[in-house]
């Protein structure tokens, strides 16, 4: 059996169908510390190569249309690693037959794919619904998520466009990094709680060198008394007040409150702490 390993990224699964095609093969598609199958060959170790992944895309253009294309983009966003092998053979389809395989739902691959960005865009929507900011004493509003998946990137948009007025900061604690958006309109020109370059008006994405150090508890996203604005913690507690006042207890569905509010989601939640 021919087997592959690559590096995890997305250019380097393309050079790995580009490798594949070079050498006239169809591997099997690992990562650094996965197990090789029994009775496998010596591994072909890829390197990673923009130039050969940036040829492989562009091929896909050729085959694919725009939402076929999004559909693989957002669907390696999943971090999934059961995900390299059926996007593997689905990219390696497209260019064995010529055609626009994106709609054959019949083909294990293509479904797997396709199920696949399906979640991450659920993850996206409700990372719209759940975030929960803090003020800081600066005016900076702050936000801790940790996604299932990578869906930041596809949230920021968003939330640039609600809040221009404001300056804000959303960390995801799972994957350390997070965006920065100064707002024009701010009359700050500067965070404490923030010791990065940033620009008014721009998103900038950021992160830090020490997390102990930092004026937030990751694992469950509370800012320090210290830099906590002064009317954010009544905020909160009229925010809880709130929740509660329009409880119907007769009315109470745990089940269908897990299902559309998951567990997982209630430690950065303010009216689940």
């Amino acid at each position: 059996m021919t087997t592959y390993i690559f590096d995890n990224t997305l250019d380097g699964l393309l050079t790995a169908v580009f490798d594949s095609f070079a050498f006239h093969q169809q591997p099997q598609l690992l990562t650094d510390g996965e197990q090789l199958p029994l009775f496998a060959d010596e591994p072909h170790r890829v390197v990673t190569d923009e130039a050969k992944a940036a040829r492989v895309w562009k091929g896909l253009e050729k085959h694919l249309s725009r939402e076929a294309l999004h559909i693989i983009s957002i669907s390696w966003m999943s971090e999934e690693r059961m995900l390299n092998q059926p996007l593997f053979n689905y990219i390696y389809k497209v260019f064995l037959t010529g055609k626009d395989l994106s709609h054959n739902v019949s083909d294990p691959d293509v479904l797997f794919v396709r199920n696949t960005c399906r979640c991450v865009l659920h993850e996206e929507q409700r990372m719209k619904q759940f975030i929960r900011f803090q003020k800081a004493k600066d005016g900076t509003y702050f936000a801790v998520v940790a996604p299932d998946h990578n869906v930041l990137p596809l949230i920021i948009d968003h939330f640039q466009d609600r809040f221009n007025d404001q300056s804000w900061l959303i960390y995801d604690a799972r994957r350390h990094y997070g965006y920065y958006y100064g707002s024009p309109s701010s009359a700050q020109s500067d965070s404490s709680l923030l010791s990065a370059n940033k620009q008014k008006g721009d998103v900038v994405r950021i992160t830090f060198e020490d997390e102990s150090s930092v004026p937030f508890d990751l694992t469950n996203g509370k800012l320090d008394p210290a830099v906590l604005s002064t009317d954010d913690q009544l905020f909160q507690d009229l925010w809880r007040t709130y929740f509660k006042a329009i409880c119907i207890r007769e009315r109470i569905n745990p089940r269908k409150q897990l299902n559309d509010m998951p567990r997982r989601y209630w430690r950065y939640m303010t009216e689940k702490n």
